[in-house]
């Protein structure tokens, strides 16, 4: 038996789920006593993931497989389940691990529990703690499957060290002829993916023009945050698609979400309710925004961004 982790990668390196994935997966299999495996897609420095717990890396390297495709994933992940008889898969809550799920529960004849946000309860049957109704409620899920598969939320759990000697294998990629390729992906402009991002920095129309966007990727640079959009911007062509978050666009867990110019529509705060702490800038105290935030500042973004960028700034320089 074994507990197998998909560790997502990105320009030849992981992402930051693949180490939180990497230390939930150890604190499971350290009571049961069983190998923690991972699986790779065309990484080209694996001595990361061996600070995080991972007994075996099984890396997979193939040119075709250089982008994401379901179907073809799936299928290499599964042949390495069930070789290695792993009972748990692992994966992120990342729009791709949410593809590639539904796969491989029929490859495995596998439960999926989906958003989980702890430690599970018991193994035999699998007991979950699973967020619900856009992030509002929670629930407890059992499964009694053979094989069972885990989506853990991102930043749900601690990433911490647990240096293990880690083997790494290099596995031949399963090809399949019906599967197209990926040619081409587009990705969001900040340096830091909204996946990944402790913090994000979000506007809405409240900026007025996409010559005013500077306020947003100011602020996120000096957080180190990765940088986003409401759905009107890019529907307007203001910023890409891939920046989009929301129900409709990409969901938002961060530990801090700062919305600027942001009414805060229904289908915006079910994205990003996941958020540990919200901000909210509006010049409209009536703005839907401030009920659901933690914070909120009542004012003209362009007069309040600049000064809280200049106050952090000063605060960064005296440390």
């Amino acid at each position: 038996m074994s507990i197998l982790i998909f560790t997502e990668t990105e320009n030849g390196k992981f992402k930051k789920s693949a180490f939180e994935l990497a230390s939930y997966g150890r604190a499971i299999a350290d009571p049961l006593g069983v190998e923690l495996m991972a699986v790779c897609f065309n990484i080209q420095d694996t001595n990361p993931l061996e600070s995080y717990g991972v007994d075996r890396l099984i890396q997979i390297s193939d040119p075709s497989l250089e982008n994401f495709t379901a179907h073809q994933y799936a299928a290499n992940i599964a042949e390495i389940a069930q070789t290695h008889d792993a009972k748990l898969v692992i994966l992120s809550s990342s729009a791709n691990a949410k593809y590639l799920a539904p796969l491989l529960a029929v490859s495995l004849s596998a439960g999926y529990a989906s958003n989980v946000v702890g430690l599970p309860e018991s193994i035999e049957p699998l007991r979950v703690k699973r967020s619900c109704f856009t992030n509002k409620a929670f629930n407890l899920s059992t499964l009694d499957n053979k094989v069972n598969i885990i989506g853990l939320s991102n930043n749900s759990y601690p990433v911490s060290e647990n240096p293990k000697e880690m083997v790494v294998e290099q596995k031949k990629a399963i090809l399949s002829e019906t599967s197209f390729k990926v040619e081409k992906v587009e990705k969001a402009s900040g340096q830091v993916s909204i996946a990944d991002a402790d913090i994000v920095v979000s506007g809405g129309r409240g900026l007025k023009g996409p010559e005013n966007w500077h306020l947003i990727e100011d602020l996120a640079s000096t957080l180190g945050a990765a940088t986003a959009c409401s759905k009107p911007v890019s529907d307007m062509g203001w910023r890409p698609h891939s920046e989009h978050v929301g129900q409709t666009g990409k969901p938002v867990a961060s530990n801090l979400y700062i919305a600027i110019g942001v009414s805060g529509a229904i289908q915006h705060l079910a994205g990003i309710n996941s958020s540990k702490v919200k901000v909210v800038i509006n010049n409209d105290p009536e703005a839907p925004f401030f009920k659901a935030a933690d914070y909120g500042v009542v004012g003209d973004a362009f007069e309040v961004v600049p000064e809280l960028i200049e106050k952090l700034k000063a605060f960064k320089y005296n440390e």
